[in-house]
């Protein structure tokens, strides 16, 4: 379905940005934001908004022309790259997953996932459960085969999660927020993992994509875009009347979950600048890369260069 948001005129044509966006995800809570507070007029800027069933749609629609920008992981930016296709990305959030576990669960720590069920979300190569596979390994624990592992998509690991079927689950941030909101427990948040495989900071891992050559001849509009959306994450950390008014799309069914869903939102907001986002991204890709091989990275072992863009004031 195309909406197009062309809203207010001013003396000089808004330039067109075209939104390749998943329908139940965060970035449409972003753009409603904007929306609600004018910051697309303020910016001169016309969005087109595609919504889409699923991150793989929009991963279409951008390498077929019809999107400028979408979300998606730098991971798949570099691995792009690798194979020719000169995309790019810059910081959105760095919301990451989480192990859960029922408020009564024995498991205390990781290391007590040995022996147990565990239900991870996104399949054997979802970065979350690969680099929870390579922290575990230097506590000399392969969860692989230490623990029954059973793989399924993000509603369904949190369905039986909820319905005792599992001992923990492995799952998204916004799902891991409505199982906080039921009473689960946080054995460990993804992010706090990462500084023992040597990032230095809160990495994001979800970011803005596009192609390189359209940013180039685009350069003021990818500046005015990327500072419009700082503004609607500034709204989205001050003011709870905000959530108030996108609290439909987050689909939070009580006013907990809403709490739950704002206060990891805000969490996951990037506050780094890009050369450390940059620093971490490559220490992690080595790591992933290590343990997630060609399947996942393709053929390059390194992050490539080009994958972080930096041509933003106050970067």
């Amino acid at each position: 379905m195309m909406l197009a948001l062309t809203l207010g005129t001013s003396a000089r044509a808004a330039d067109t940005i075209r939104l390749a966006v998943q329908k139940t995800g965060t970035f449409s809570w972003e753009l409603a934001t904007m929306r609600e507070a004018g910051l697309d007029k303020e910016a001169n800027l016309a969005l087109e908004v595609t919504e889409l069933a699923s991150p793989e749609a929009g991963k279409i629609a951008l390498r077929a022309g019809n999107a400028d920008i979408m979300l998606s992981d730098w991971l798949w930016v570099s691995r792009e790259r690798a194979l020719g296709a000169k995309l790019t990305f810059y910081p959105y959030s760095s919301a990451l997953g989480a192990v859960m576990v029922p408020a009564a669960s024995p498991i205390k720590t990781l290391a007590d996932l040995k022996g147990r069920k565990l239900g991870v979300a996104g399949g054997p190569i979802d970065k979350s459960w690969l680099l929870l596979q390579a922290q575990m390994k230097q506590d000399g624990i392969d969860l692989k085969s230490d623990a029954t592992i059973a793989y399924g998509a993000p509603p369904l690991i949190a369905a039986k999660a909820l319905d005792g079927e599992m001992d923990a689950s492995l799952n998204f941030w916004n799902f891991c927020a409505q199982l906080e909101a039921k009473g689960f427990r946080r054995l460990a948040g993804i992010e706090e993992i990462l500084p023992k495989l040597g990032a230095k900071g809160a990495v994001s891992a979800v970011g803005y994509v596009f192609d390189e050559s359209w940013a180039a001849s685009h350069r003021d509009a990818v500046a005015r875009f990327i500072a419009m959306a700082r503004k609607a994450k500034q709204l989205l950390v001050t003011s709870d009347v905000a959530w108030d008014k996108i609290a439909p799309l987050t689909g939070a069914s009580d006013p907990a979950m809403l709490k739950t869903y704002r206060d990891r939102y805000r969490d996951g907001i990037p506050r780094r600048n890009i050369n450390d986002e940059e620093a971490d991204a490559r220490v992690l890709y080595r790591v992933l890369a290590e343990i997630g091989g060609r399947d996942l990275v393709g053929p390059a072992a390194e992050l490539d260069p080009g994958t972080f863009y930096h041509v933003v004031p106050g970067d």
